[in-house]
């Protein structure tokens, strides 16, 4: 069987849905969960990477508390190199984005520029009709947004959709790697204990009425998006098998 090896950051951000489309790809979920001290896997050339979100950022590569993120850097090169495929998810993303040669800055908008918290349930759009991953009507997939930064893409990468705010959204490097700045991956649990969790970063991106406005917007959205979601996730595993 083959696998798709997990690389889990933090209790809350685990691989989700793309558990669920794994297994029905008939693919062996294995989850290393680096900040508990578990060490960086080995790949094959059939393995799918899948590395997921977390606080922590490419700026925090000489950070001691998270000592793995070097490694996985350089894990994220190993696979590029050998045409393995890998899946990047906001964190994961940035990450695979700085592995191929680009960087990874604050998110900023407006002139002059200010920091921007990009939070909350809103559509990516897609910017080629044709793209195997565009499955949605009128060219817009509603999302989970949940991030302070962006990648700026190196040469190689392919931007797929954007939002207004941020243009790197879903990118891919040589049809093998895909970064998705977005979260497809939530459960309703995993969205309300990040609500939960992270008080101060989404008052700081919706003020007061922040867990009112998410906890709204989950209720909306959620459910709503569901089968999307599956049917994306279930295109890149199709387009990496």
């Amino acid at each position: 069987m083959s696998r798709v090896i997990v690389l889990q950051h933090t209790e809350r951000e685990g691989p989700g849905l793309f558990s669920k489309i794994a297994i029905e790809h008939q693919k062996d979920v294995i989850i290393f969960r680096l900040d508990l001290g578990e060490p960086i896997p080995n790949l094959v050339d059939t393995d799918i990477l899948l590395v997921m979100g977390g606080g922590m950022s490419v700026g925090d590569l000489n950070n001691p508390n998270y000592p793995w993120l070097k490694k996985e850097v350089e894990l994220l090169k190993f696979a590029l190199e050998n045409k393995i495929g890998v899946i990047g998810v906001c964190l994961g993303a940035q990450l695979l984005a700085y592995a191929a040669g680009g960087t990874v800055e604050p998110l900023e908008v407006g002139h002059p520029k200010t920091k921007k918290l990009e939070v909350g349930w809103a559509p990516v759009n897609f910017h080629n009709l044709n793209d195997p991953l565009n499955l949605f009507e009128d060219s817009k997939f509603d999302v989970l947004h949940w991030h302070g930064d962006r990648a700026i893409l190196p040469s190689s990468a392919e931007i797929i959709a954007s939002t207004q705010i941020c243009h790197e959204q879903l990118f891919c490097i040589n049809k093998l790697a895909y970064g998705i700045q977005f979260h497809v991956e939530v459960e309703e649990d995993m969205v309300f204990s990040w609500i939960s969790e992270d008080n101060k970063f989404i008052h700081d991106a919706l003020g007061d009425n922040a867990s009112i406005i998410l906890r709204k917007q989950q209720a909306d959205f959620g459910t709503k998006t569901f089968s999307n979601r599956l049917k994306f996730i279930n295109k890149i595993f199709e387009l990496l098998s």
